[in-house]
Formats: structure tokens, sequence, C-alpha cells
């Protein structure tokens, strides 16, 4: 904004409030450079603790045994067991949605690893989680040659979602696939990139370490993007 304002030759002035006293805040002087990048500090210092105290509520919720997000509706008519037995006796999904009067999708979900071609899961096999991936990360990534294997797969197999000019991609992988896309990207977390580029580099470091943070099993608070791939 200081920018623009700069190169269209318009002052920038707070109309009242403590700001107000201030001639133009896009003026380059050494003081309202200083009080304009303190009030930026305290600002993203403002959002930061919010963010971390957001996710200690959540850990401290989870140990309690507290659970996030919307309990699926199989599980809320205690008929979790029934369904994943009749399955496998050979009821179909369809059978299934009639009987419970539940939809198709709940179904599927609650017998998502009984299904053919999906094999169960080893113990200790990482589990794959979907975090949303600011659309800057992802062009920034798809340019970069010196991806994995594994990384580039889950770049080329995301879902992008339009969001106003830009676009999020919703990528499905491990957490130690994401932790490798996240450190081929920290060129836009870095002093000297775009405004831009670093908040989209900590929006997905912090979906991240959410991911991370929250136990096995939990679901995954809608306020957060990071959730178990199903």
């Amino acid at each position: 904004m200081r920018e623009w304002c700069r190169a269209h030759g318009t002052a920038l002035r707070v109309l009242s409030g403590p700001l107000s006293g201030i001639v133009d805040l896009a003026a380059t002087d050494a003081t309202t450079t200083m009080l304009v990048n303190v009030l930026v500090s305290v600002g993203q210092f403002q959002r930061d603790l919010q963010n971390e105290l957001t996710r200690e509520g959540l850990v401290a919720a989870w140990d309690t045994g507290s659970r996030s997000g919307r309990r699926s509706r199989v599980v809320e008519l205690g008929v979790l067991d029934d369904v994943r037995t009749a399955f496998r006796d050979g009821a179909s999904i369809a059978a299934l949605a009639r009987e419970h009067e539940v939809s198709r999708v709940a179904i599927r979900t609650a017998v998502a690893d009984l299904q053919p071609g999906r094999a169960p899961r080893q113990p200790g096999e990482p589990v794959p989680v979907v975090l949303e991936m600011p659309g800057q990360l992802a062009n920034h990534l798809r340019s970069n040659e010196n991806l994995g294997e594994a990384e580039r797969s889950a770049i080329a197999a995301g879902r992008e979602v339009r969001r106003g000019q830009g676009f999020t991609l919703h990528l499905t992988a491990t957490p130690q696939v994401h932790q490798s896309l996240l450190a081929a990207a920290a060129a836009l977390g870095a002093e000297g990139a775009a405004s831009a580029d670093r908040k989209a580099y900590r929006v997905y470091q912090q979906r991240l370490d959410t991911a991370l943070t929250a136990p096995a099993g939990r679901a995954w608070p809608g306020t957060w993007p990071g959730r178990p791939a199903r």
C-alpha cells in the first residue's frame, strides 16, 4: 500500500485515532518508516500469539479426551460396528445407507478401509493428511526441479480450488512429504521475499504444525484445513 501511494503521488493518512496526527504514512522519512515497521511487527506478533494459543488449547483439549470437528452420522447413531460387519458380509453401500437413513458418503467413510483396493494400514505407517497449500507455494514448487519423486507426485495429484483471483492446492501426503515441501519453499519465507509469499509460507507452516501436534485418531478442527485423509 505504501509503495502504491508513493508511486502515484498519494498521501496515506489516518483520519481518526492515535495515528491521525501523522501527515503521510507513506512517507519515506526514518521516523515514519520506523513507526510503520513497529506497527506491522506488533500486528504480526499478535497473530502469531493467537495461533500459538489456539494450537496449545487444541492439544490440551485433545489430551483430556475432547474431540473437535463434526462426528460422523454413523458414529452418532451408534451403528458403526453394525455397518462395518454388514459390509464385510456383502451388503452394498446403497442398501446400508437406506437401512440406516444416512447418506452414501457417510457409509463410504465408515467402511473406507474395507473397500477393494484399499490395503490395510500397517502399524507405524505414516498417516497421510490433507492440507491446503497456498497457490504461491504451489507455483513455486512446481517449478522446482530438485523435488523428490514423492513430493512431485503429491503436487501433481493435488486438487486446485479457486479462491478469488488465486487458488489453494488440496494436497494429500504424509507429514514427512509436507515437511519436505515446506523446506523446498523456504525461500518464500526468508527475509527479502515478498510479503504475500512470506504470508503464504507462514500459513502452510502453521497448518503443518497443527497437523503434527494433533494426536493420532483425533478429528481435525474445522478452523484448520489439515485433516486426516479419507
